[in-house]
């Protein structure tokens, strides 16, 4: 509903910016560049969508290698004791705690067709658990911030964009999103601890985050030291070596389960023409509403007032063109999507202000969208302070991503 509020909302803007224009400022062209801007956007997304077909069909494929590994069961295995001290409401060896996990592992993975029915499965597991049918539990809640905030380790779908777009390193932003979501899912995490009052001085949850937290902590003050070019080198030579590495992982995992890798990449890779071609509407639909939007001048109007207000305070203004795709990645998944296809498209999709909408739409998830799906599908009314956790956790992680950005890439 959201997203139908915000897509009739860039056509009308734009009829009334263009009226504004034609009458008091004598632009008779302003109609017409809205016109061709619809079918040239519409044209652009047609391609955009047909071209994913063999990056996605690829990726797909491998995913579904990783999967068969049992890379899944693996970062399960691993990150049990640490998650269950997260969710002591839910019994040990209870099935939620089983598919929570599965879900996480998916997520982490980029597997999102994995993850959903799992996410789902885990939802209704502790609504079994649940007292109160129509309100959510604290379990419940931690479970859906962790899922708003989007932990993510190998962000498959935007390399894959930026690939389809000409990027001379499409993985270059691999580790800028690792360092973003980390931050994004910390904050979840705190924040909703401590409204829980779950014990984060526990021997295993204070483990756990002050290695992660060292790690990504030695990560930014090592890349604090080098210069740009370095910084830009050696991300991109780590960032192809860690994910060629996972790719060589899977197939090892694969071929020591006696499973034939070829058949199983088949399998998965089958799936690609299918998802890419299921985009089409969805993305359609967006980059039209945004290139109206755009062509109207409407948005040269929004962003030079928050630029302007920002310079006001002695910020850099340079990060200002990809905020549109921050404000929309809460409200829509698609929605901040296309903003970050259309930031790229505009400004270059190796350039800063490019590369920073990729980061942002990695740090985090859709948390309107995550919270109506899982909440709804266990008919849950009262989702208490679900929702306001989750903006929160989307906050810090926009935040790392601008900051994080300004250190690799500009």
């Amino acid at each position: 509903m959201v997203l139908n509020y915000i897509w009739v909302a860039f056509f009308l803007i734009a009829f009334v910016v263009g009226l504004f224009k034609l009458i008091f400022l004598g632009d008779i062209t302003v109609f017409q560049s809205m016109v061709s801007s619809t079918f040239d956007s519409a044209k652009t997304a047609f391609e955009i969508s047909l071209g994913l077909t063999g990056a996605m069909t690829l990726w797909l494929g491998l995913m579904k290698v990783g999967e068969k590994a049992g890379a899944i069961n693996l970062l399960s295995r691993i990150v049990s004791p640490f998650f269950s001290k997260l969710f002591p409401e839910i019994p040990k060896n209870h099935p939620a705690s089983g598919n929570m996990l599965m879900n996480f592992s998916a997520n982490m993975l980029g597997l999102d067709n994995a993850a959903t029915p799992l996410g789902l499965k885990a939802m209704q597991s502790m609504q079994d658990l649940n007292s109160d049918k129509n309100t959510a539990s604290n379990a419940q809640i931690m479970f859906l911030v962790l899922n708003t905030s989007g932990l993510t380790i190998i962000p498959i779908s935007i390399m894959v964009y930026r690939a389809q777009l000409g990027a001379v390193n499409p993985s270059d932003i691999f580790i800028p999103i690792l360092i973003a979501t980390f931050f994004s899912t910390l904050a979840g995490l705190l924040a909703v601890a401590i409204k829980q009052k779950i014990n984060l001085l526990d021997k295993v949850i204070l483990l756990w985050l002050t290695s992660i937290s060292t790690i990504v902590g030695i990560i930014i003050w090592y890349f604090s030291f080098l210069t740009q070019q370095e910084i830009s080198s050696i991300s991109a030579i780590s960032s192809n070596i860690i994910l060629f590495s996972i790719i060589i992982a899977f197939m090892c995992g694969a071929l020591i389960k006696k499973i034939n890798v070829y058949e199983a990449f088949i399998d998965g890779a089958k799936t690609g023409f299918e998802t890419a071609i299921k985009i089409i509407p969805y993305l359609l639909a967006m980059l039209v509403g945004i290139a109206v939007f755009r062509a109207s001048g409407a948005m040269e109007v929004f962003l030079k007032t928050i630029e302007y207000s920002i310079h006001l305070i002695g910020i850099n203004t340079d990060f200002v063109p990809a905020l549109p795709t921050a404000m929309m990645k809460p409200l829509s998944g698609s929605g901040a999507r296309g903003m970050m296809l259309d930031t790229m498209k505009t400004y270059g999709v190796d350039s800063f202000v490019g590369r920073l909408s990729c980061v942002i739409q990695g740090s985090a998830d859709t948390t309107f969208y995550i919270v109506a799906l899982y909440f709804g599908s266990v008919g849950i009314k009262n989702t208490r302070y679900a929702i306001t956790y989750g903006l929160i956790a989307d906050f810090v992680g926009i935040v790392a991503a601008i900051l994080v950005s300004y250190l690799f890439f500009h």
